[in-house]
Parts: structure tokens; sequence; C-alpha cells
């Protein structure tokens, strides 16, 4: 990276997460940097927004974050956050510099595959459990899957409580995790999008991003690969200096 002005970074955290998730990443990348993030509806300062409509609003607010920046920027998102990041640089290309999905869940991509197979048979306790109105088990098992590997006995009761409060975020981010609307698989959407991408996987994830990273890959006309030795899921928050360096090497 040079010593030119900082680089113009727009952020988009994972469900159940929230703005501060950043944090490890922005001190890693320190001036070559400046990166705006924000609390999608449901998290951190906006943790009393409703799951209704959740996907939407979502999609609302990164609008809104990245029509307030000055000029293209970079665009990063995590999990379910790289699924709104996807929709919006689908629909405003030029606002882009560059795209970096990280983990995206986009499971509708990984269908009729074996991991995909994989990825349902393990998250039936889960849905299970949050059919049948049993929260805090149901947020166990989904960070069994998708947490930080920290052990769920392991955490303040006020966050278990949290955690399962919100657990209903999940199931309404299905909009976008099985592509209800068409929109993020379209024919010719992929295709079309003619800027930079980087699609991040952490080499402990479920293998069902693997999948997903492979069928994205397959489609976008610029895509380039970065796997992360020893991460999980959660790698801007458990290995944010190897996720600042993949970023420099894609951003030069």
């Amino acid at each position: 990276m040079s010593a030119a002005a900082p680089r113009a970074v727009l952020a988009v955290h994972a469900a159940l997460a929230s703005a501060g998730a950043w944090a490890g990443l922005a001190r890693e990348l320190g001036p070559d940097a400046a990166i705006r993030s924000f609390d999608l509806p449901g998290h951190g300062r906006n943790a009393d927004a409703a799951p209704e409509g959740h996907a939407m609003r979502a999609i609302d607010l990164c609008r809104a974050e990245l029509a307030a920046m000055a000029g293209p920027c970079d665009l990063v998102g995590h999990s379910f956050g790289a699924l709104v990041a996807l929709w919006l640089a689908l629909e405003r290309p030029q606002a882009i510099r560059t795209l970096c999905l990280i983990e995206p869940v986009l499971f509708a991509a990984a269908r009729r595959t074996p991991e995909h197979a994989d990825h349902l048979r393990a998250h039936a306790p889960f849905a299970s459990a949050l059919a049948e109105g049993r929260r805090e088990e149901a947020a166990r098992d989904f960070l069994a899957i998708w947490g930080s590997g920290a052990p769920w006995e392991g955490l303040a009761p006020a966050q278990r409580a949290g955690l399962a409060r919100r657990i209903d975020l999940i199931p309404a981010g299905a909009l976008l995790t099985e592509d209800r609307t068409g929109t993020l698989l379209r024919p010719g959407g992929l295709e079309s999008l003619d800027l930079p991408v980087l699609l991040v996987d952490g080499a402990a994830s479920p293998p069902v991003i693997g999948a997903i990273l492979r069928a994205l890959g397959a489609r976008l006309p610029d895509a380039r690969r970065a796997t992360i030795p020893g991460a999980g899921h959660m790698l801007p928050l458990s290995h944010p200096g190897d996720l600042a360096g993949v970023l420099r090497a894609f951003w030069s």
C-alpha cells in the first residue's frame, strides 16, 4: 500500500454481530483504510428492530450508507452481511471499486451439492429447537456451527439471553440466504459484475462455504479466492491480521 489517502471502505457485519466486529480489522489496516461500519437492524444500537422485513431493511440501510460515501468505495461484507453487500454491488456497481465477500452464506448457490445436504443435516437441531420455541437451545446450536468457537456455557448470562432474544433474525435472513427473490443468483446477474471480487473463507469453516464460493467464482468475471489457515466462520474477529493481509494484497 502507498502513503496516499486511506481507501474508503464500507463494511457490513454478520448476523448476530455488530459494527464493532470490524474493530480488529480497522486496527490491523491502520492508516491504509478508513472503514465505515454500521449496525444492521436488530443489532447493536439497532437491537430493538423487529425481525419482520429484516433482510430488506438491512439492504435499505446499506444503500443509505453507500450513498453517503464520497465516491466509489471498497465494499466488504461478512456472512449475511456479504449477501447485503452482493445485492448492492449488483444494484449499484458504479458506486463500488472492489467487492470482498467473506464467508457468504448464500446457501441457495450450493443447492444439489453434497455440502448443502450436509449443511441441512447439521442445521436440523437448530431448526427443530427454534420451531418448538426453545430459543436459547436454538441459539446455542446455531453458534456451535457459525460462532467463534467459544463454548456456550462460557458466555455471560446476559450475552446468552441477548442471542436467544435475537435468534429470529436468522430465519428472517432466509430471504437472502435462500435467494427467495431470485435476485442474487438471477441469470446473467453475477456475470455482469465487472469489478474485482475477493472471495474469502476460513480453512476450518463449514464445507458448504467452500461450495458456495466455488459456485460464485465460476460465474463472476473477475473473482479471486483467499483461504485463511486455521480460521473458521468468524474470521474477521479471530484472524483480523490475516484478513488485513489478504485485503492489502487484493487492493494492490
